[in-house]
């Protein structure tokens, strides 16, 4: 096992290596220029997310389609990734965290609207999208399709639910002395439960149960903040220090270069918020929306709410929680530790805050990843493979529980980066459509246009190669 972690870790550190986080820093700079700064149009994005389009063609609502992607983005990554960002880069990750998902909505909005655009329709009606079929009709490189495919059916094992089911024992272990393998087993019926109804079962549960989760995390954190009050603006300040310095930090925590702060701070990012990863697309995908920039303005809010938003205030709470107690027991700890050390400081509300929070995002996030999966297999294999997807992806769950921290984080690093390189791809190579149809689209009153381009057929797809 110890061979295999440092094989794992090995391997991590060369896929998210500088080249990997210079083509997702620089596709989300250069898409933001080519759309005109998109992120400008945010606010308009919320209003369209909570507005029916009854012009629309698609399986699910703008809103569930944009709940069932925050299931899924909304997890362990917005409280176990930020600990874990700051505990390997120091204070300053928090700091690269949000400047990834600020202009990671351009990114998250591109990569939608393509999934959206060459999305094809099953023999029965129900819409199938994302990277593959961008890549596949949008470019004709159907190998590079099914190579996104493969990584993101099989990272829906690693970030879906081994990391998310792996978060969820451990805290609830050590709060409440509960074996990890009742955990899992809990974890895993429920799972079990909703996946049974398909798409509409997970998006009917995802509307009730993301904003919900969500509201009453953000309210804690910043009821956190509020009893910390005094540490606040020092920590804003250590986290934009340490974002460009490579001098040691205070307050208890750990030195790190510039590198390592914006390394970490990047990937954790990413994990998160998924923008540049193509998961997301893949939902978007089957939303009702009559042209895919409507539904692309929709998608990109969610990488606001989750990093700008959540992320940011979870950076807040953990890093104003170490200064507020001079670091004291704080030096040399996992980021999960960090996390459960820096919310355990604040009396009685702080571990509430953190095990409601950690519970019902992990929960959801691996609601939302079994979704995407599952269709990327779909893609590879065909129909019958959806119900052994499924079927596999509850055992992890119950496994994901008993496994190490390390070793889940690198493999779930690691497929993140190799499937966020095709769609990388798609997004680039396709950045003159994606440009064309943004300033098409928002010329006089065209954003309500109903879009003309015929949907394929999945059969006629293949049958064209």
């Amino acid at each position: 096992m110890e061979t295999f972690e440092k094989i794992a870790h090995w391997v991590n550190n060369i896929v998210w290596g500088p080249w990997l986080l210079i083509l997702l820093v620089g596709t989300h700079l250069f898409i933001t220029i080519r759309t005109g700064f998109i992120q400008k149009r945010l606010g308009q994005g919320i209003k369209l997310s909570v507005t029916k389009d009854a012009d629309g063609t698609g399986d699910v609502s703008q809103f569930g389609a944009l709940t069932t992607a925050l299931a899924s983005t909304i997890g362990t990554g917005n409280i176990i990734g930020v600990g874990t960002a700051i505990a390997a880069g120091g204070p300053g990750a928090v700091l690269w965290m949000w400047l990834t998902g600020i202009f990671g909505i351009a990114t998250k909005y591109a990569e939608s609207l393509i999934a959206v655009k060459y999305r094809v329709k099953t023999e029965k009606g129900t819409m199938l999208g994302g990277a593959m079929y961008a890549l596949e009709r949008g470019l004709k490189l159907k190998w590079l399709g099914v190579l996104f495919a493969l990584f993101a059916a099989l990272a829906a094992f690693g970030i879906g639910t081994g990391v998310q089911a792996n978060a969820v024992s451990k805290l609830v272990g050590e709060t409440f002395a509960v074996p990890a393998w009742i955990s899992g087993t809990v974890m895993a019926v429920l799972v079990a439960l909703v996946l049974i109804g398909g798409l509409k079962t997970i998006t009917t549960v995802c509307i009730r149960l993301v904003p919900f989760m969500a509201v009453l995390y953000v309210a804690g954190c910043i009821a956190l903040l509020g009893v910390n009050h005094q540490f606040v603006l020092p920590a804003i300040a250590e986290i934009c220090r340490s974002a460009f310095s490579a001098r040691a930090a205070g307050g208890g925590f750990i030195g790190a270069t510039i590198m390592m702060a914006a390394r970490y701070g990047v990937a954790r990012g990413l994990f998160s918020n998924e923008s540049g990863m193509g998961s997301a697309p893949i939902v978007a995908s089957a939303a009702k929306t009559r042209n895919p920039v409507r539904q692309a303005l929709v998608s990109s809010t969610g990488t606001f709410w989750d990093t700008v938003v959540i992320c940011l205030l979870t950076g807040l709470v953990i890093v104003s929680s170490v200064l507020s107690s001079g670091g004291a027991g704080f030096k040399n700890l996992d980021g999960d530790l960090l996390t459960h050390m820096a919310f355990g400081q604040i009396p009685l509300v702080g571990k509430i805050v953190l095990t409601f929070g950690l519970i019902t995002f992990a929960f959801s996030t691996i609601l939302g990843w079994s979704y995407y999966g599952e269709r990327c297999a779909e893609y590879l294999i065909g129909p019958k493979i959806n119900i052994p997807y499924r079927l596999l992806y509850i055992i992890v769950t119950f496994l994901g529980a008993l496994l190490s921290l390390d070793i889940v984080w690198n493999i779930a690093d690691t497929l993140n980066g190799l499937m966020a390189i095709p769609n990388l791809i798609a997004v680039l190579l396709l950045s003159g459509v994606i440009a064309k149809d943004t300033k098409y689209y928002f010329s006089g009153n065209n954003i309500d246009e109903v879009d003309k381009t015929p949907i394929l057929l999945r059969s006629e797809l293949k049958d064209k190669g």
